[in-house]
């Protein structure tokens, strides 16, 4: 686990045995030798800083041992010297820093800057006496120290087990500075989660009975190896192979020393160059792994955030379908309507006329066969009305007198399709037919549409119907009563000549206008019997 160290309260370190372990465990590991093991955690720490006076001569602080380490004490010699400080510390009853687990094997004196940087200052070595003394320099101007137990010298961040911290004096020399800035401990829980406690490294009470030099160099080379599994286990032989394999290579060399009664200088100095060369593999596989960790997050995301696009596009471009296809049947649907609309519209119109002309036709037949009753030959005033209409009509178009009343021929060219429908060539002689016929009351209009045999009988119908329900509508439209105009359409029936030729199929492509009605009489004016002697 790791520890955040707020540093803007009052020290607050709260050890828990072992068993508080349990609310938490990392993971399951074989039982570990029989050490005290301490779960530490940091809640809260005040450490003051000095910054110690140029050249203002030498001068000195205390060490107090924390809650860990309650009856250490010490105290230190510190100077400002051009271009370093020089610090000459002495430290008394430290224990051994196995007592706090298998992976802690020395302990490390630390400078903490006010804005929470530490730096490594040395190695503590404890004699039989629990003595310790250590004289190194800092370029730093501005710190704090403190102690703390780790698993080998060349570490880059201080454990959480903080054993001792310095007390400023009323006498120190310097500017106090509180560290207010946050800074993180590195976690003992980083070794054991990783590490069986069998592949640790610990000096047993059996090396209180080496000679100092001897128990220096098994120390450091246990230090060394540990240091070697600790870069292991932070997988440093995959992210930084090349510092792994010297590490390991120094290790081996000093192993082999060791073996072989080498030089004891000689196998400390290959254990310290091992240790320092794994703690160099760990802090660049720390790196690296995290920095693969958050390439592969991002590329994660980068993955998460192109399918929700794909998606989101997917859910667009399916909306936009289903909204198309729902104005698609809509359009549809509408155009579906406006049709049964127009051809109920048209469907009534004809039944309207239909039943009227039924009606005229009706009372046609009914005056008919009274006139015929009374005579069968034309008044005096109907022919007149009917000789002057039929000349008028044959001023303005083409007409005939025929027995079903005077026909007027319009042809197939006088239909021309335009933008809002039919445009009818002789619009003028229309408008003169229809102010013509108003003239004369009680006339009926039949306008009947003809078509040649070239198309379908469903198209030829419709077509004749068209022709004829755009006349009607210019009659109409000149003041004619709507229910005395009639429009029908009959197709491809009743030719007037032979559809084998192209002359004959668009002479039987036309428009007839049948006028009819009492006031002009139901006989044609040829029509006259006439006595044979």
């Amino acid at each position: 686990m790791r520890s955040n160290v707020l540093v803007c309260g009052t020290l607050a370190l709260l050890v828990n045995l072992a068993a508080s372990a349990q609310t938490n465990p990392p993971r399951q590991v074989p039982p570990p030798d029989p050490q005290p093991i301490f779960r530490v955690t940091v809640v809260s720490r005040t450490l003051q800083a000095v910054n110690y006076e140029h050249r203002g001569g030498p001068t000195k602080i205390d060490f107090q041992g924390t809650v860990l380490l309650p009856k250490s004490k010490g105290e230190a010699t510190i100077e400002s010297k051009r271009g370093r400080v020089s610090i000459d510390a002495k430290l008394d009853r430290l224990e051994a820093p196995t007592k706090y687990g298998l992976e802690y094997l020395t302990y490390v004196l630390w400078a903490i800057t006010p804005e929470g940087r530490p730096k490594n200052l040395g190695e503590l070595l404890v004699d039989d006496s629990g003595k310790a003394h250590i004289s190194v320099t800092t370029e730093m101007q501005a710190f704090g120290l403190i102690v703390t137990a780790e698993p080998y010298y060349a570490v880059t961040m201080p454990s959480d087990v903080v054993v001792m911290e310095n007390v400023v004096r009323p006498d120190t020399i310097g500017t106090r500075e509180e560290v207010t800035a946050k800074y993180e401990l590195f976690p003992r829980g980083g070794y054991t989660m990783t590490i069986q406690p069998g592949q640790l490294k610990s000096v047993g009470t059996e090396a209180e009975k080496l000679p100092y030099d001897r128990y220096e160099t098994v120390l450091e080379l246990y230090q060394a190896q540990n240091a070697v599994q600790i870069a292991r286990s932070v997988d440093a032989d995959r992210y930084a192979p090349d510092s792994f394999n010297k590490a390991a290579s120094l290790l081996a060399q000093a192993q082999n020393f060791q073996a072989r009664h080498a030089d004891t200088h000689t196998i400390v100095s290959t254990s310290r160059e091992a240790a320092q060369m794994a703690e160099d593999a760990r802090v660049i596989a720390v790196k690296r792994r995290d920095e693969e960790r958050r390439l592969l997050d991002k590329q994660q995301q980068s993955q998460d955030e192109s399918r929700a696009i794909a998606r989101a596009q997917e859910d667009v471009q399916r909306a936009q379908a289903d909204a198309a296809a729902a104005q698609a049947t809509a359009e549809a649907e509408r155009a579906a309507a406006q049709r049964a609309r127009v051809e109920a519209e048209q469907a009534q119109i004809i039944a309207t006329q239909q039943a009227a002309q039924a009606a005229v036709e009706r009372d046609r037949l009914a005056r008919g066969q009274a006139a015929r009753a009374q005579s069968f030959q034309l008044t005096a005033a109907q022919r007149q009305s009917r000789s002057e209409l039929l000349a008028q009509l044959n001023s303005v178009l083409a007409t005939r007198d025929t027995p079903r009343g005077l026909v007027v021929m319009l042809p197939d060219s006088s239909f021309e399709p335009g933008r809002t429908g039919l445009r009818l060539t002789p619009a003028a002689q229309l408008a003169r037919l229809g102010s013509t016929l108003v003239r004369y009351p009680g006339l009926m209009v039949r306008v009947e549409g003809y078509t040649d045999d070239r198309g379908s009988d469903r198209e030829d119908q419709i077509v004749s119907e068209q022709h004829a329900q755009a006349v009607r509508q210019a009659l109409v439209a000149k003041g004619l009563p709507p229910q005395s105009v009639l429009a029908l359409g009959y197709g491809k029936s009743h030719p007037i000549v032979s559809n084998a030729s192209a002359g004959g199929r668009e002479e039987n492509r036309r428009v007839e206008i049948v006028i009819s009605g009492p006031s002009i009489g139901e006989r044609a004016l040829w029509d006259t019997t006439y006595s044979l002697k």
